[in-house]
């Protein structure tokens, strides 16, 4: 099976948490589905982690070989294995984007990247999931900047986190850390998602 193509809301009302910060996905129509409203039953302990894995991989537009692909380099990494993978996770190039504030969403961060608007340390990268680390630095190419600067204005308000340093004037972006899991705008139980895949 390929990426998925269909309605995003419902991803977000299937987990049960909003996975882009835009109103569709923010607003009212996510508490009720259905005619009568959702009369639901106690979940089995599997899908409690099983939600908690796929609410981690909406959020981020993941397929499920790549987040165990993740998870995996999570785990030879050393420290907390939860952390590791929130890191790894926040510092691909889409999310980077995302973050930035310049993409409402992480379907439009990946498309700026694929269509090959973004380049990291002055060369073209057009790999979505092309992991940023300290000390790189983020442009955008001169074509794409008009409508980065539109989406811009309509997430005005938008928060930069601070392991981001982002020159809204030059269009540059620096990553002068790590991110940490406090850094992450969703709540999500990594301890879950690693009891899910054992």
């Amino acid at each position: 099976m390929g990426r998925y193509t269909g309605p995003k809301v419902r991803l977000s009302r299937r987990v049960g948490v909003p996975i882009a910060d835009i109103p569709k996905h923010t607003g009212k129509e996510l508490e009720v589905s259905g005619m009568h409203g959702y009369r639901g039953r106690r979940n089995t302990e599997y899908a409690v982690r099983l939600i908690e894995k796929q609410k981690m991989r909406y959020h981020y537009g993941m397929l499920e070989k790549q987040f165990r692909r993740f998870l995996g380099m999570a785990k030879k990494s050393k420290g907390n294995t939860g952390n590791s993978l929130i890191q790894i996770c926040e510092m691909r190039l889409d999310n980077v984007i995302r973050r930035l504030g310049v993409a409402r969403t992480i379907w439009a961060a990946r498309q700026i990247v694929g269509h090959g608007h973004v380049m990291v340390n002055g060369r073209k990268t057009d790999v979505s999931s092309f992991l940023v680390e300290p000390g790189m630095t983020i442009t955008f190419k001169e074509k794409i900047q008009k409508v980065l600067r539109e989406n811009m204005e309509t997430s005005a308000g938008h928060n930069v986190p601070g392991w981001l340093e982002w020159n809204p004037a030059q269009m540059i972006a620096k990553i002068n850390a790590a991110p940490t899991p406090e850094d992450v705008p969703f709540e999500v139980n990594t301890n879950l998602i690693i009891e899910f895949y054992r």
